[in-house]
């Protein structure tokens, strides 16, 4: 993922090049949500404008699938994205613990977000792999059976890969 802040002309030539390699069908929208996603780390509205013509569905259409997704952002708030399961079975198994700790050793309540640490903590209701619960996702990285002594290794393990860049520690 690359930094695009703000979307901006940029973050369109982004869109064009991923569109040059992917169908304006329909059946494909998905998939080429998830590729913009993957490379801006965000959805900036013009953005979906340019892939609503490109695809010829509505802007809202495609708002509609961003916003019903939680793999989707609007906004460029964090750097470090993390989700902890909170569905029937990951509950079950410990998943508001687990969100608790993080809450603590983050600083962070669910939903908040540390724009100085570029981190969000976000509780989602299901990530559609409960026979490997409980579930944590960071960046997109899936990390399965997850337990209280792991939670600090998890937020060791993405520090470490800020830190190896040159930037602040969270």
């Amino acid at each position: 993922m690359k930094n695009y802040k703000d979307g901006g002309p940029l973050a369109l030539k982004v869109a064009e090049s991923l569109q040059k390699s992917i169908p304006p069908h329909r059946k494909n929208l998905i998939f080429f949500l998830h590729e913009v996603q993957k490379e801006l780390g965000y959805f900036p509205a013009e953005v979906v404008l340019q892939a609503a013509h490109y695809f010829s569905v509505s802007p809202a259409e495609i708002f509609g699938i961003l916003t019903f997704y939680s793999a989707f952002r609007l906004n460029q708030s964090c750097i470090h994205h993390i989700k902890v399961c909170q569905g029937t079975a990951c509950h079950v198994r410990g998943s508001e613990a687990i969100m608790k700790e993080f809450s603590r050793l983050l600083g962070l309540k669910p939903g908040e977000v540390d724009s100085q640490k570029g981190v969000c903590l976000e509780a989602v209701n299901c990530l559609g792999c409960c026979a490997i619960g409980p579930v944590v996702v960071v960046d997109g990285k899936y990390y399965a059976q997850v337990n209280l002594k792991e939670v600090e290794k998890i937020i060791a393990s993405f520090s470490a890969r800020e830190n190896s860049h040159g930037t602040a520690e969270i």
